[in-house]
């Protein structure tokens, strides 16, 4: 299997180490900064006999060594800087997104499209218009990663292991998103029995402020151990099948009683990508912030070069 990942900062990179200790395939790390790719693929090569195990990766700054992956991760663009929201990058992404996306039908038109880049729903619904790949081949890395923080808040927050919880967050990445307390356990049992509705209102909004909280006290550049790790599970079971449920950025034409945007839901993932949306049973409550959620997105595909 061929899995490249164009761009090579702090998310691309890490991301590229962490599929090659899953042993996937072979690994093409791109990035336009001359040097960039190949000097950190060759860093990542080194490290095969200390780590005790193969792998092959190979870096460039020539889009064409994409051609023929099977599927391909976008992690290029701007990163936030403090102050600044994901959909203050919009216009600065969404032309280079668009001229990566343009490369991948040409190059690699039967590989899965794994999104990074932020805006995340925005610039996963923009990479689906440009390639005009069947929607289960283009996914957005959002909602795994949101899932993955929101565990960790709760876990710090009742002194339990983060892998004892089990999260569901939907909606958009970001200021949008939807963490919902009814569709989260801890060992089976759901949150609502450990937690305070004004306790979980608190953790959510940690959730959706971490991205941001971690943005101004890096400085410069945004997160990128737990955005990599998101990325390597989702490249992994879409590699292996798995067939699991995660959440992901998806395509929706009905399901949830919206059409035409992409938004984080809980996805079946295997091999041939997204394949099935999994509708849950929302409250009504639920079903009113989701389509807030929705519509803050759709305000802002008006913006978008489609």
């Amino acid at each position: 299997m061929k899995i490249s990942i164009i761009g090579a900062g702090n998310v691309g990179a890490l991301s590229a180490m962490r599929i090659a200790q899953y042993n996937l395939g072979d690994i093409f790390l791109v990035d336009i900064a001359k040097g960039l790719a190949r000097g950190k693929s060759l860093d990542l090569a080194d490290a095969q006999a200390v780590l005790g195990f193969d792998y092959n990766i190979q870096g460039s700054d020539d889009i064409s060594s994409i051609k023929d992956s099977d599927i391909v991760v976008i992690t290029a663009g701007l990163a936030r800087k403090p102050g600044m929201t994901r959909e203050e990058l919009l216009a600065k992404n969404s032309q280079i997104l668009k001229d990566v996306c343009v490369n991948i039908k040409e190059l690699a038109s039967q590989a899965i499209v794994m999104v990074v880049t932020n805006p995340l729903d925005l610039m996963t619904y923009l990479a689906l218009k440009t390639t005009g790949f069947a929607r289960n081949k283009v996914l957005g890395m959002g909602s795994s990663l949101d899932s993955s923080r929101l565990a960790n808040l709760i876990a710090r927050e009742l002194k339990l292991p983060a892998t004892s919880v089990e999260t569901m967050v939907i909606g958009a990445h970001g200021e949008g998103m939807l963490p919902l307390a009814r569709h989260t356990k801890i060992k089976g049992v759901s949150l609502e029995e450990f937690l305070s509705d004004e306790k979980m209102e608190g953790l959510t909004k940690g959730t959706i402020g971490r991205g941001a909280e971690i943005v101004a006290l890096l400085g410069s550049g945004s997160a990128f151990f737990a955005p990599s790790a998101a990325v390597a599970q989702m490249v992994k079971i879409i590699a292996k099948d798995e067939k699991k449920i995660i959440g992901a950025c998806a395509y929706l034409d009905g399901e949830y009683g919206i059409k035409d945007i992409c938004i984080g839901v809980p996805c079946r993932l295997g091999r041939a990508g997204i394949e099935k949306i999994i509708e849950l049973d929302l409250t009504d409550k639920e079903k009113k912030e989701l389509m807030h959620s929705a519509d803050s997105i759709r305000n802002l595909l008006k913006q978008l070069p489609v």
